[in-house]
């Protein structure tokens, strides 16, 4: 395994591994037993970084969310797992009533549910101190301030270590950012976002982002992180939900004339390195000039494999160029 440095401030920044965990569907959709031998082989290969938030996975039964969290949280007291895992939570999406959604019943940022959440997270991982918590999904209702002062307070009590933000515009961000700076406060550092080899349409619109796709890692996310070497991205839906392998999976926003020159570049370099292509992808993110870090969920071992195996790949910088260059 290899490992990187997400945090600037000697107290609260962290060693992760490159290859992150993502634990949407343990404790739901993937069983108990399944997680466990997941979690315990990511672990065995060194990996430390763990992934959940609040709301997984509240519309599997309706509910509001917290199994994902609730298993994690078994599987620690299981296993001893102490403060050598990083894991790392979100909130402001959870539902506020069962059957509802995040969609037009969040839970927001405000100051008291940022405290409130943050609270429940923990009580359910049975951590004492949040290593890295996100603000899962932008809440305009709440004033900026608010929501940063907000995460600063609990920064302060020890309670959370790291901060980050997902799904949120870029000026949003930079402007919650600013504000921190400004007064002397603890600022978000990982930014979680969708990014993959190929490339979406950001022009079209979907419930959570009228806009266009605020949630994938776009030229101007890319450019801002590029200005801030400091921050990290962490890259969710990197396989975009194995689609790499059944192409009737891409969603509808990867339709365009861009997306068989990249798939065919990736599969010329699957074949000469003898690697498939999703591995391709991860090793691509890993090693890049801009690293990151690919957060991909798995529901077997043999996938996570799959991905472990990913992290040692070189690529050359040959074939990094036409990874980069395809369109």
């Amino acid at each position: 395994m290899q490992y990187r440095t997400i945090g600037t401030d000697p107290t609260t920044r962290r060693e992760v591994s490159v290859l992150a965990l993502g634990t949407m569907l343990f404790g739901s959709v993937t069983d108990e037993k399944t997680s466990f031998a997941v979690l315990d082989r990511y672990v065995e290969a060194g990996g430390n970084f763990i992934d959940t938030s609040d709301n997984y996975a509240f519309w599997v039964d309706g509910g509001q969310g917290g199994q994902s969290e609730e298993l994690l949280g078994r599987w620690r007291r299981s296993r001893g797992i102490g403060d050598e895992v990083t894991i790392a939570t979100k909130l402001g999406a959870r539902p506020l009533a069962p059957g509802t959604s995040y969609l037009d019943n969040a839970e927001g940022l405000s100051a008291k549910v940022i405290r409130e959440s943050a609270e429940r997270s923990r009580e359910r991982l049975g951590v004492e101190r949040l290593d890295l918590l996100y603000a899962h999904i932008d809440d305009p209702t709440v004033p900026l301030r608010e929501t940063v002062e907000g995460f600063a307070e609990l920064v302060a009590e020890g309670t959370v270590g790291l901060l980050g933000v997902s799904n949120q515009a870029v000026w949003r961000v930079e402007r919650a950012r600013a504000l921190a700076a400004a007064a002397g406060l603890p600022g978000y550092e990982v930014l979680q976002y969708a990014h993959s080899h190929l490339r979406p349409r950001t022009d079209i619109p979907d419930d959570l982002f009228p806009d266009g796709s605020l949630g994938h890692a776009g030229p101007e996310l890319l450019s801002y992180l590029r200005a801030e070497p400091a921050l990290t991205l962490v890259a969710y839906s990197p396989l975009l939900k194995g689609a790499y392998t059944h192409p009737d999976r891409l969603p509808r926003d990867f339709d365009h004339p861009g997306t068989p020159a990249r798939l065919a570049v990736l599969h010329e370099v699957a074949k000469e390195t003898g690697a498939t292509v999703n591995q391709v992808v991860l090793a691509w993110q890993i090693g890049g000039e801009l690293p990151v870090v690919p957060l991909a969920g798995v529901s077997s071992v043999a996938q996570l494999e799959e991905n472990l195996a990913a992290v040692d790949l070189q690529l050359t910088p040959e074939q990094r160029a036409r990874l980069d260059g395809a369109h």
